[in-house]
């Protein structure tokens, strides 16, 4: 019997999103990507208007291989224009492929309401100040109170290579030293990052739930597929504390 079939579509610089999903998923699901090109440097608004600019296209590629469910993996390419934009992003995916959608940034809200209801959090990202703002926008505008928010300005500068290649223990670290005393949960932004991978550091130094894209991402659509995974090392689960949800 054939396993589900999770399809991604991915910016084509980012190699952290099919290593994540195929760590948790091996036995359980098959990842199946689509990339979006967008040149590699550092981030900007055209670039992400370029990575968008044939979405139709890929998606129908992506579809022709079957895949069970999609997920637009890219959390700043679905939060950057806004809520209205990353529904039409759904909406899209869903009339094009015929199968059920997520993007990062949806799925980021949803885990967030479950681990943090009083929606105080602190948020990380390798993004540059511009996209820090709409990131801002987007999650405040979800009903979230953004506490603390930093941007690694190394990462920013030395653009998406740079971000994909980033060490998760320098995550780690960067998400210790950034951390508001009053939030309930710490957001780890981009599905570049290799976020996911600092999460049980974070979430033992913490002692609170971590959320990262890539964990989100692929949590929400394994509860659309109904997948029982079993737990990550030095985790309660294969998502960290958000598996309890």
């Amino acid at each position: 019997m054939a396993l589900p079939r999770i399809g991604v579509l991915i910016p084509s610089t980012n190699t952290a999103v099919e290593a994540d999903f195929q760590r948790v998923l091996a036995g359980h699901a098959s990842v199946h990507s689509e990339r979006l090109f967008i040149p590699d440097g550092q981030m900007s608004e055209a670039h992400l208007d370029e990575m968008n600019r044939d979405l139709e296209a890929r998606i129908r590629s992506l579809a022709s291989a079957k895949v069970d469910v999609v997920a637009y993996a890219c959390t700043s390419g679905s939060f950057y224009k806004g809520a209205a934009w990353d529904e039409a992003v759904i909406e899209t995916v869903q009339r094009v492929a015929g199968v059920p959608c997520t993007t990062t940034s949806k799925a980021v809200a949803e885990a967030l309401r479950c681990v943090a209801p009083s929606g105080a959090i602190a948020a990380i990202t390798p993004y540059p100040e511009w996209t820090n703002q709409r990131l801002r926008q987007y999650y405040e505008a979800q009903g979230f109170s953004i506490l603390a928010l930093a941007g690694d300005e190394r990462s920013a500068r030395g653009g998406h290579r740079f971000v994909n290649d980033q060490d998760p223990a320098e995550i780690a670290r960067f998400g210790l030293e950034n951390m508001h005393e009053d939030a309930r949960a710490l957001f780890c932004s981009c599905t570049a990052w290799r976020a996911f991978e600092a999460l049980p550091a974070l979430e033992a130094a913490l002692g609170i739930p971590v959320v990262t894209s890539n964990q989100a991402t692929l949590w929400k659509a394994s509860r659309m597929l109904n997948l029982q995974l079993p737990a990550q090392a030095g985790t309660s689960g294969p998502f960290g504390r958000l598996s309890h949800f």
